[in-house]
């Protein structure tokens, strides 16, 4: 049965707005609808201050549609009415910062070296989201794969220890060996060294920790691995600012963090709460990542901006913080995914996949930066 756009709304009249008041298509809170591959998307605006609250709301439409004949699946969104994105508060812009002299990264940077590092790996970097569901995990693998497209020796650490999926995103099943019945080896997908809780437990057992635990599960994941010689550790990071990031930003010399958001103002307001916890626990932010950023309809060529557009570029220039890119919305990426073959490496010459890379490359010319910068802030000694 093929889904079409009237029937979804009909569907959604049933759902009641705010207070009980109407439903949401006659409040006009629904925003256009794409459909795709039996595959529904929309957006519900509600005032910011009530997000939290209407979250139920949310989740009874995407209910309501999914359980339509012929649906497939639906991803449904809360976006906020624009009044300053939300971001009333947001800290004042930084000043630009002056040009650095580029090259590789050294080892445990100057203005880090307090914090153990890990052997072999010169530089650390954290992929981290205020919030679930923006495709955190997606960008990581692909960035990660974009920088290793640089002819770079990168490693991929799945610190998402709540719901690991870098193992189906990198097409990895089994178990890790060890090298001496303690350290384990990191598993090897399209190139590039990858380790996650993943591998260790069952795909669908639920992860439930507790402070102390999550902080010994990450120090293993990442010290008790045998990651040889790195250029690169890009670590994805559990959704939130919660113990993970916390112990990741102060146990671990990390070089910088990338931000990924969705265009949404919800989806800023708790990106923007990642960017201060960062910012708080001295990490360089090395910029902010659009992601599901537009739809390109396969069949007509259309754009659809599902979820607004232009948000976390307008935040990161707010904020002075560098814009990384705009990743769109399409099947393919996340057929790709699904897969085990991420796009970077399945499909190199889609628009897509030259995103991610372009996103690399920004990436990489970000923490050549701030590493040079670390360097150059850490006094010499001279002994006469």
């Amino acid at each position: 049965m093929t889904v079409t756009k009237e029937a979804v709304t009909e569907t959604l009249r049933t759902i009641r707005g705010p207070d009980l008041e109407g439903d949401i298509v006659s409040l006009g809170l629904v925003s256009d609808i794409f459909i795709a591959d039996s595959k529904v998307f929309f957006s519900i605006t509600v005032p910011a201050a009530r997000a939290q609250e209407l979250e139920p709301l949310r989740t009874a439409a995407e209910k309501a549609v999914k359980a339509m004949p012929g649906v497939a699946g639906a991803v449904v969104a809360l976006t906020a009415e624009k009044k300053g994105g939300g971001m009333e508060a947001a800290p004042p812009k930084a000043a630009p910062q002056p040009q650095r002299p580029s090259g590789p990264p050294p080892a445990a940077p100057g203005a880090r070296a307090g914090k153990r590092g890990v052997p072999g790996v010169k530089s650390i970097i954290a992929v981290a989201s205020g919030k679930g569901g923006v495709g955190k995990s997606t960008t990581a693998a692909n960035v990660a794969l974009g920088l290793a497209a640089l002819g770079l020796k990168i490693g991929l650490l799945d610190a998402d220890i709540y719901g690991p999926s870098v193992p189906r995103l990198m097409g990895l099943k089994g178990k890790p060996e060890t090298v001496d019945g303690k350290i384990l080896k990191p598993m090897e997908g399209h190139g590039i060294k990858v380790m996650s809780i993943g591998f260790l437990v069952e795909e669908e057992t639920p992860m439930i920790w507790r402070g102390p635990m999550v902080m010994s599960a990450l120090t293993q994941l990442l010290r008790e691995v045998a990651w040889g010689e790195l250029d690169v550790l890009v670590v994805d990071m559990p959704p939130g600012t919660g113990d993970a990031q916390l112990t990741m930003a102060q146990q671990v010399p990390l070089a910088g963090a990338v931000i990924v958001s969705t265009p949404q103002d919800l989806a800023l307001i708790d990106a923007r709460k990642g960017l201060n916890m960062f910012n708080r626990v001295d990490v360089p932010l090395l910029g902010i990542v659009e992601n599901m950023s537009y739809f390109i309809a396969p069949d007509t060529g259309n754009r659809y901006d599902i979820f607004g557009t232009g948000g976390a570029r307008r935040e990161a220039e707010r904020l002075g913080v560098p814009f990384l890119g705009e990743v769109p919305l399409t099947m393919n990426v996340r057929e790709t995914s699904d897969s085990g073959q991420p796009v970077v490496v399945s499909a190199p010459d889609d628009p897509q996949a030259r995103v991610y890379r372009e996103i690399a490359e920004r990436v990489w010319e970000r923490l050549k930066e701030e590493t040079s910068l670390a360097e150059a802030a850490t006094p010499a000694i001279v002994f006469e």
